[in-house]
Formats: structure tokens, C-alpha cells, sequence
């Protein structure tokens, strides 16, 4: 029997004058590239919002401060992976431009609403979209909702 381990996954919506921070990257099982928020993977002994700001660190170059909550999210992925996506709501308070990015990032863009809507068939999958309507309604919850505990 085969043992069910779900991949567990953050994103940040930043938003600065309008544009989102977006990145280009290599879908790995594909070799196409996709369009993303800033997004990886929970890493061992680290919270939800920490690797939030770790990632955007990592992908974009840009320090933000992780101010609020949009949600959770299954996706089961084309590759038969199924992903749980928690999405943060970023400011960005600092550019690194001396910064090395992660080395899957082929490109970084502050793009309009209307410039990602014209590459929605270029989305790693429907959750970035869904994020950006979701920030654009102003639906945007409290961090106090997403606790860590260590025994």
C-alpha cells in the first residue's frame, strides 16, 4: 500500500503601484515554462509565513513582509502530486539586486492584472489566478488564522 503525502506548499501576492510580482520558471515534469507567484516548498522545522518570505526571498530577489492570509488550497497536479498551497499576501520592502535568484527561475516581472490575465494559458496551475482575483476582491484574512506549535 502506498502511503498518501500530500506536498505541502506556500505562495505570496505581492502587489506594489498595481503590479504583481510574478516569476517565470521550468515546470519540472514538463520542461514548459510557467508563470507563478513566488512559491516552493515548507521546509523541515520552518512555519507557514516564514517560507513565504524565504521563497519571495529566493525567487524574486525581493524581502517582503508577510502581512496577510488568503487561503488554502488541494490541488492534484497533471503530474498525479497532489499539493496543499497555503497564499500570503506580501509587501515588498526590499530589492536585493546583488542576489543570486533560485536557480529554476528563468525571469522576474511586476505585471498588471490585465498582462497576467493575457498569459492565463501560461499558469503553472488555476490557484495563481484564482490568488490574484482573490487579493483584487479584497479578500484577505488575518495571520492570527495560521498558528505554529512545537512540542
Amino acid at each position: 500500500m502506498r502511503t498518501f503525502l500530500p506536498r505541502v506548499t506556500v505562495a505570496t501576492v505581492v502587489c506594489l503601484d498595481g503590479r504583481y510580482l510574478m516569476v517565470e520558471e521550468r515546470d519540472k515534469s514538463t520542461g514548459v515554462m510557467v508563470i507563478n507567484q513566488p512559491a516552493g516548498h515548507l521546509e523541515e522545522a520552518e512555519t507557514l509565513t516564514a517560507a513565504a518570505a524565504r521563497e519571495c526571498l529566493e525567487e524574486t530577489r525581493w524581502q517582503v513582509s508577510i502581512e496577510g492570509f488568503l487561503g488554502v488550497a488541494q490541488f492534484k497536479a497533471p503530474n498525479g502530486l497532489t499539493y496543499i498551497r497555503s497564499t500570503f499576501v506580501g509587501a515588498a520592502s526590499q530589492h536585493h539586486a546583488a542576489r543570486s535568484l533560485d536557480p529554476d527561475i528563468h525571469q522576474v516581472h511586476w505585471w498588471t492584472y490585465e498582462e497576467i490575465c493575457a498569459r492565463s494559458d501560461k499558469m503553472r496551475s488555476p490557484l495563481v489566478l484564482a490568488a490574484i482575483e482573490q487579493h483584487r476582491n479584497g479578500t484577505v484574512y488575518p495571520l492570527d488564522l495560521v498558528s505554529a506549535y512545537e512540542s
